[in-house]
């Protein structure tokens, strides 16, 4: 694995744990942001991962947010046309990483350890699954600082918690705990903060038992259906299906269950 400066990718039992590790609060600056596109590319092409955990370094933040002074900056470019030029290419980097996430055939988990603000909250909602701390909180408060969710929020955040609810959030700043996004479905669980990391690796480990043609044919079949019609999404899961019946891991798998025993997939 490739050394970077903030970004740590450790490999156990094929689950890979992505940290995002730029003290105080893992600010997601345009180095981080670089970091971690590459980071997310190494993982999707490692054949020994079958699925993995984005969390944050330290006790104090999954991530609080893109670094503010990234936007600062933009600023003291001396001309709207540049600060808009630069904001655009900031923006454009992390919607492609966060959606080449969503998109993954392999499952992200986001191991919300901390505070989960703006980018934070977004690279989290890119992830198939989220498990929360159970004192953190979340929230959009971009627009605070005169700006809006850029990567992804104002998308993500309705299709997931209802438009009302997201329009609230976003339009007022406002924070809100973890049991909350548990309530309105933004989390999975909420757990000890203590034991959030081992949740999400627990969690991973139990889904790369199962073959990785069979987990990537789901998460096709989950992402084509999510913006679909029913039927279209219905079209799209009978093709994999179909696809799979004619795979070695369906031949075992169900093998394994009419002799009664536990299938060993080999990801073919």
């Amino acid at each position: 694995m490739t050394e970077r400066q903030f970004i740590k990718i450790s490999i156990e039992d094929r689950v890979a744990v992505i940290t995002i590790d730029h003290a105080p609060v893992n600010a997601l600056d345009r180095t981080t942001m670089i970091e971690l596109g590459e980071a997310v590319d190494e993982v999707l092409a490692d054949p020994a991962v079958k699925a993995a955990v984005i969390t944050g370094g330290g006790q104090m933040a999954f991530v609080a947010g893109a670094d503010i002074n990234e936007f600062n900056d933009f600023i003291k470019l001396g001309s709207v046309d540049a600060a808009i030029n630069a904001a655009r290419e900031f923006i454009a980097r992390g919607q492609s990483t966060f959606t080449k996430i969503e998109n993954s055939p392999k499952p992200f988990i986001a191991a919300i350890n901390g505070v989960a603000l703006g980018g934070g909250l977004e690279l989290a909602m890119a992830c198939h699954m989220r498990i929360a701390g159970d004192r953190v909180r979340l929230g959009q408060p971009e627009i605070s600082l005169g700006i809006i969710p850029g990567w992804g929020g104002t998308q993500r955040l309705p299709r997931i918690v209802g438009p009302a609810k997201a329009a609230e959030w976003i339009l007022t700043g406002d924070t809100f705990t973890a049991q909350e996004a548990y309530r309105l479905n933004l989390v999975n669980k909420v757990v000890p903060a203590g034991e959030v990391l081992k949740t999400a690796k627990d969690l991973a480990r139990k889904i790369v038992s199962k073959g990785a043609v069979t987990i990537a044919a789901a998460l096709d079949s989950i992402g084509k259906g999510r913006d679909a019609s029913l039927a279209d999404g219905l079209a799209v899961e009978a093709a994999n299906v179909a696809r799979l019946v004619g795979t070695e891991d369906a031949k075992e798998g169900i093998t394994a269950f009419l002799s009664k025993r536990q299938p060993v997939f080999k990801d073919k």
